[in-house]
């Protein structure tokens, strides 16, 4: 095959059509969403205990409200983790895979975001309680930045280094 044409095979990606790329980018979207639902729901389980252990009562007026709005982004994280499944259910069958596929994309990147909140307020109140020390703080947000350039930034810049415009 001359080097044009071969060149013109690669820039033009996958042949398949919409409803191939639809079942294909579901299919893909729902293994990312179980690696994070796994996550989210061990993470919210575990939350969910702590406020029937003695040491809740003993922890100050801004740990227990640390706590509580951690619980809330951790439920507010598997709802929108588990949303894809309930969307998928409700709407297969009507012909909209393709717009399927991006609400529960968006509901999947909601989910990471809430998980990221939940997952760092989390460690903020361990470490208040195990350190009482004024680096924590800090050291929370060195891990919400690890997490952000994981999670997004090297993404985002394969995204944009690596794709054909």
């Amino acid at each position: 095959m001359p080097e044009t044409e071969q060149g013109a095979n690669e820039r033009r990606g996958r042949n398949e059509t919409q409803e191939e790329r639809a079942d294909r980018m579901w299919t893909e979207l729902i293994q990312e969403v179980r690696v994070a639902q796994m996550g989210v729901q061990i993470l919210f389980g575990f939350l969910l205990t702590v406020v029937f252990t003695p040491t809740y009562a003993r922890l100050s007026d801004m740990d227990q409200t640390i706590y509580l709005v951690t619980v809330v982004l951790g439920a507010c994280a598997t709802g929108a983790l588990i949303g894809p499944v309930s969307l998928h259910r409700l709407v297969s069958g009507r012909r909209i895979k393709a717009q399927a596929v991006q609400w529960a994309s968006r509901l999947t990147l909601l989910g990471l975001l809430l998980l990221l909140a939940t997952t760092s307020c989390s460690l903020l109140l361990i470490l208040r309680v195990a350190t009482h020390d004024d680096f924590v703080p800090y050291l929370v947000a060195g891990v919400v930045g690890w997490y952000l350039l994981c999670w997004f930034g090297l993404p985002m810049w394969a995204r944009y280094r690596h794709t054909t415009r």
